[in-house]
């Protein structure tokens, strides 16, 4: 399982919500200021099984296409030999999109 944290333009939150549900996912939402301009955005968490994973990012990079780019990053992940996390998306081409998303991995966790 993944836990994907989508920050997306305001005025592009209705249709990314309406393109995860008619795919049949759903999101938990809530709106969002921040940056130097203040910006309204719609802050979404999506959970979703890792096969379903790029499936949800084609649906939210192509809601949110056109837009100004907001940040361009990468992924952290962990290096077994070195013990230290590295950018897993190095050296790859990104593209465009006015959404900042950010993927956590869901392990089961049982408490005491």
């Amino acid at each position: 399982m993944k836990m994907i944290m989508a920050v997306v333009p305001r005025k592009r939150g209705d249709e990314v919500l309406a393109s995860l549900i008619n795919s049949g996912f759903t999101a938990t939402y809530y709106e969002t200021r921040g940056g130097m301009l203040r910006q309204s955005q719609l802050t979404l968490f999506i959970a979703v099984r890792t096969s379903d994973l790029q499936n949800v990012l084609d649906i939210i990079s192509a809601s949110c296409s056109g837009g100004n780019v907001i940040h361009r990053g990468y992924g952290l992940t962990m290096d077994a030999e070195a013990d230290e996390p590295h950018l897993a998306n190095e050296g790859r081409k990104l593209g465009h999109s006015g959404a900042v998303v950010f993927i956590w991995s869901l392990d089961p966790y049982e408490l005491p």
